[in-house]
C-alpha cells in the first residue's frame, strides 16, 4: 500500500492527515469548516483515495489558515505516498458534469508545482465557507503535492454545483495519475530519469 501520513502543527494550526493512493475513497475529514469537509469528502471519495484528515485551526480568526495548512498537509502527505513516482500514469484529466455546470480538470505530476485557475464564482460564501478561500486551497495543494494543475469552468451557474465539480474533476484526474501503469514497470515516467524540477 502507498501511504503517507503528515501531522502539521503551527501557532495556528494542529492538522494530522493520512492517505492511502491505493484505497476505496474511504474518509474520515474534519476541518470544523462542513462545506470545506463536504468538497474534501468528494476528493476522497471520487479519486478512490482513503483520507483521514483532522484540523485543529484558529478559526476564531478567519478561514484561511485552516484552508491553506490542510491544502499543504494533504499535498505533503499524497507526495510522500508517490516516493519516488516510479511507474505511476502521472498525467491525468476529466470531466465533471454537475447538472448545468462542467469543469475541467488536467494535471501532471510532475515535480514542477503550477495552478491555472479559471473558475469565477458569483457568491462570497457556500456555507460557511469563504468562496475565495477554494483557489486558495487548490493553489496550496498543488504547490506541496508538486502538480501541474490546470482546472477551468467550462460553464454553470450554481456556485455549490460550481465548487464540487471542480473537485471532482480534481479526484477523477488525480485517480488516474496516481495509478500504476502496467506497461511502465518501476520505470520513472519521465526522460530525465526523476520528476521534480
Amino acid at each position: 500500500m502507498r501511504t503517507g501520513e503528515i501531522h502539521r502543527e503551527t501557532k495556528e494550526t494542529d492538522i494530522r492527515v493520512r492517505v492511502n493512493l491505493d484505497g476505496t475513497g474511504a474518509y474520515n475529514i474534519s476541518t470544523g469548516i462542513g462545506f470545506f469537509d463536504h468538497m474534501l469528502e468528494q476528493l476522497s471519495r471520487h479519486s478512490l483515495i482513503d483520507m483521514d484528515i483532522a484540523c485543529k485551526g484558529d478559526l476564531h480568526i478567519d478561514q484561511h489558515h485552516t484552508t491553506e495548512d490542510v491544502g499543504i498537509a494533504i499535498g505533503e502527505a499524497i507526495a510522500k505516498a508517490l516516493g519516488d513516482k516510479r511507474g505511476i500514469t502521472r498525467y491525468g484529466e476529466a470531466h465533471s458534469p454537475m447538472d448545468e455546470t462542467l469543469t475541467r480538470c488536467a494535471l501532471d505530476i510532475s515535480g514542477r508545482p503550477f495552478l491555472v485557475w479559471k473558475v469565477p464564482f458569483t457568491t462570497a460564501k457556500l456555507g460557511e465557507w469563504d468562496v475565495e478561500m477554494i483557489e486558495h486551497w487548490f493553489h496550496s495543494f498543488a504547490g506541496s503535492a508538486g502538480l501541474t494543475l490546470h482546472v477551468e469552468l467550462l460553464y454553470g451557474s450554481n456556485n455549490h454545483h460550481i465548487a464540487e465539480s471542480a473537485y471532482k474533476a480534481l479526484a477523477r484526474a488525480l485517480r488516474t495519475a496516481v495509478e500504476i501503469d502496467p506497461r511502465k514497470g518501476d520505470a520513472i515516467p519521465s526522460t530525465k530519469g526523476t520528476l521534480g524540477g
